[in-house]
């Protein structure tokens, strides 16, 4: 039911006019669903006074703001996954921000080096393993993926996705182009069908005896647990933070920028701010069970329970820069075809 009223106000909201320069407001294009923002929104609204105008998309925002340009009536863009974010800088469609309270909040690896993207939560890369067929411990590491015990044992989506990209490009900068092709083709010769689906799909597999393993953001496993229908094949599960003794779990994000177009410039930087703080953190990870990108708030709640990450300190923007390669290492070896 819940997820009907989000999309029923995501359509509302989507078409909503919304006013270029008008005091106490400030307007957001979001990839990321209704129901995520509303809570955060509203206590914004309650602190400062200001109201937030949002747009929510599936997809092209950065060519909506590119057609608007100047004129646009868009203050930020709140959306997911590095890639996607370094599109926009490397669009030139956001301007730098140079905050003390910002700066303060958010990691120097979780943030732009010149402020043109902020994290507010992150996500682990994790490894799903089957609770029956694996056992606890017998993998630890991403490397490990491409060992030959696991052969015809894995489960991924489509190695071209943006989440699987992210963490392709976190490969490279820690073994090099070479080394990450081999373990590209090792991980795609256990593989135990075509990539495809969603990282939701990859854990029904597990459960349905497909395979054993399957890589998946974290946030998939607990919305999993959160939906009647999908908990049986969360529970066949048990969570394995990769590297977790090692350099750390690669995390992918959900951030904030601020349009180079902005009219309501200074409202949209309170509104960054305030959701760097303590407060609006706890709101927004819990919506989706994710983890705080400040680091002085603690996990809580369903999260807090899956045990602590170590999440990878690897600047996001040093990812998104071998985003590039990553995709060619995936057409050399040809990962989706099996």
């Amino acid at each position: 039911m819940r997820m009907k009223l989000a999309a029923a106000a995501a359509m509302a909201l989507s078409v909503m006019p919304l006013s270029a320069s008008a005091d106490g407001e400030v307007n957001i294009y979001s990839y990321r669903q209704a129901y995520l923002l509303e809570p955060l929104l509203n206590a914004f609204e309650k602190e400062t006074g200001i109201k937030a105008n949002v747009v929510f998309a599936k997809k092209g925002l950065a060519e909506r703001l590119e057609r608007e340009g100047r004129n646009s009536p868009a203050d930020l863009v709140m959306t997911v996954d590095i890639s996607r974010i370094n599109d926009l800088v490397e669009r030139d469609l956001v301007a730098s921000v140079d905050n003390d309270t910002l700066e303060n909040n958010i990691p120097e690896n979780l943030r732009h080096p010149d402020g043109k993207w902020f994290a507010l939560t992150t996500r682990g890369r994790l490894i799903f393993a089957s609770k029956e067929r694996v056992e606890e411990g017998e993998i630890t590491t991403y490397e490990e993926l491409a060992d030959d015990k696991w052969d015809n044992r894995i489960c991924t989506r489509s190695g071209k996705h943006p989440y699987n990209i992210a963490l392709i490009s976190s490969m490279i900068a820690h073994h090099g182009e070479e080394e990450t092709e081999q373990w590209l083709e090792g991980v795609k010769d256990n593989l135990a069908r075509k990539p495809q689906g969603g990282d939701r799909d990859q854990i029904k597999a597990i459960a349905e005896g497909v395979c054993d393993l399957a890589i998946g953001n974290s946030y998939y496993y607990g919305n999993m647990l959160n939906d009647e229908n999908q908990r049986p094949a969360a529970e066949a599960v048990r969570l394995v933070f990769p590297n977790a003794e090692g350099r750390g779990t690669h995390v992918n994000i959900s951030g904030i920028q601020l349009t180079k177009s902005a009219p309501n410039r200074d409202n949209a930087i309170k509104l960054m701010e305030f959701l760097s703080t303590e407060e609006a953190q706890r709101i927004y990870a819990e919506a989706n069970t994710e983890y705080p990108a400040n680091p002085n708030v603690s996990p809580s709640g369903q999260v807090a329970e899956w045990g602590e990450i170590n999440p990878d300190q690897l600047s996001l923007q040093e990812i998104a820069n071998n985003r590039n390669a990553a995709v060619k290492l995936v057409d050399r070896v040809d990962y989706d075809n099996l």
